[in-house]
């Protein structure tokens, strides 16, 4: 009789040993209440696609940095063939009381005699602009238009004022930074 409970105890843990050598632990790791190694493979793929997704999205933003940097670059270029100027508000002693609220401005003029800018205010501001009046240190009064913060749009900006008839030769971008 000891014999037919032995054979009974041998054969089931004959079993339970075919069961964990075909099922892996995840038998016990699911009775445990833990992930199994399919769930636990899955988990690892997401933290991969998830890192990979990181990745990629600093590789965009490298990417459309580059992109701007060129741009930038062949706008300058431009900007010289068409024998257009930037200068920084300091390069003119700096700003007086004018606050600049935008990056950019197409100046197409500036004057010593205030009778003068004011003309030309008047005279773009009929032209269905929206100048603006710059005052320098230096004593200029400057005459700004088409405000950005892009330099691609105030290169667009400045080809379009040249064929304007009140649009001086010297019209230049003032670069307020």
């Amino acid at each position: 009789m000891n014999m037919g409970v032995l054979g009974r105890s041998c054969g089931i843990i004959l079993i339970l040993m075919t069961l964990c050598s075909a099922s892996g632990c995840d038998v016990f790791r699911r009775m445990a209440g833990r992930p199994t190694a399919v769930e636990l493979e899955e988990m690892r793929i997401e933290k991969l696609m998830q890192e990979e997704a990181v990745r990629q999205r600093r590789v965009d933003s490298l990417a459309r940095v580059q992109a701007e940097k060129e741009d930038s670059i062949a706008i300058m270029d431009s900007l010289a063939q068409i024998k257009g100027t930037i200068l920084n508000p300091s390069e003119m002693g700096g700003l007086f009381t004018t606050r600049l609220d935008s990056r950019y401005y197409v100046v197409v003029g500036s004057f010593k005699s205030r009778h003068n800018a004011e003309a030309l205010f008047s005279e773009v501001k009929d032209k269905g602009y929206s100048p603006i009046l710059v005052n320098f240190r230096n004593g200029f009064n400057a005459i700004a238009i088409m405000p950005s913060d892009d330099l691609r749009e105030i290169f667009h900006s400045l080809k379009k004022v040249k064929a304007e008839s009140f649009c001086p030769e010297d019209v230049w971008i003032l670069v307020n930074e």
